[in-house]
């Protein structure tokens, strides 16, 4: 079984436990793959340049970067440039063979791009034009597969290869961890998202209330009723992780130790594939995600 793991760009995730994690499970035998997120990274990029980041608002509510040409140049630099390389650095340093690519490499993460975006600004929905991003549609397991049998341990950054309407391809920008839920199901594999926080609570500021798992929809609704602020896009990606044929979803923190091995064993919250309704996804959720 291979475990797809997302560490947190957050200012407070600490990667030092997870990276040793992996060096522990790579040398265990098991296949890890490693993603990323960086928009602090990014952000905090755009501002020493001084320029300001933006952020927008979609008609069903959900906050999300604007890449317009300029923070997508910033973001090839901090995504797969820096922080991917320190990533891939730390492993060596751990003993893993890491090897480090992007989206774009071998198409592995691959969709169409999206140049405007709906989005809601004063009360009003508006459509705003210039954007670098995209919906992953395909991921190469391929190439994946290829690697992890060569005894290499993958570490996967954003941007992705967007497809054109006119033909061609653009680097474009996508969520960290619906890249992370997109690899999770095409690899069949389970997802270990580590953030600053245990898992999901019930009450956001209380970390007693940590919702320990979800195994049907009644119980995944509590989730999603429950999921604030930046919570809210991971447990969308953890319904798509699953719908794609991930086996099981663990949001926990990387601030501890063997947080990916804590995870794997109960620690944090865990979403089953028995979460999934057999009906549709509800559209306006699905709009609001996109």
């Amino acid at each position: 079984m291979t475990t797809v793991v997302k560490i947190g760009g957050a200012r407070a995730v600490d990667p030092e436990g997870a990276l040793a994690d992996v060096a522990s499970l790579v040398a265990d035998g098991e296949d890890v793959v490693l993603t990323h997120g960086g928009s602090t990274a990014v952000d905090e990029t755009l501002e020493e340049l001084g320029e300001e980041p933006t952020y927008v608002e979609t008609p069903g509510g959900v906050v999300g970067r604007f890449t317009d040409e300029r923070t997508m140049d910033v973001f090839k630099m901090v995504m797969p440039g820096k922080l991917n390389t320190d990533l891939v650095e730390s492993l060596h340093n751990e003993g893993v063979d890491a090897v480090g690519l992007s989206g774009t490499d071998g198409k592995l993460l691959e969709g169409k791009r999206k140049s405007a975006v709906r989005v809601k600004e004063d009360g009003k929905k508006k459509i705003k034009r210039g954007d670098h991003s995209g919906k992953i549609e395909s991921v190469n397991t391929d190439l994946l597969e290829t690697t992890l049998a060569g005894g290499y341990t993958p570490v996967v950054s954003v941007p992705m290869l967007g497809k054109e309407k006119g033909g061609g391809y653009t680097a474009v920008n996508a969520d960290a961890d619906r890249a992370a839920a997109a690899i999770a199901g095409a690899l069949e594999a389970d997802l270990v998202v580590l953030t600053d926080v245990s898992g999901i609570y019930e009450d956001p500021d209380d970390e007693s209330t940590k919702i320990e798992s979800a195994s049907t929809p009644g119980e995944f609704d509590a989730v999603k009723d429950a999921a604030e602020g930046f919570m809210t896009k991971k447990v969308m990606a953890a319904e798509e992780a699953l719908e794609g044929g991930a086996s099981s979803v663990t949001v926990a923190t990387a601030n501890a130790d063997d947080p990916i091995t804590a995870a794997l064993a109960g620690e944090g919250t865990t979403l089953e594939p028995g979460v999934l309704a057999d009906d549709e996804t509800d559209e306006t959720a699905q709009e609001a995600a996109e």
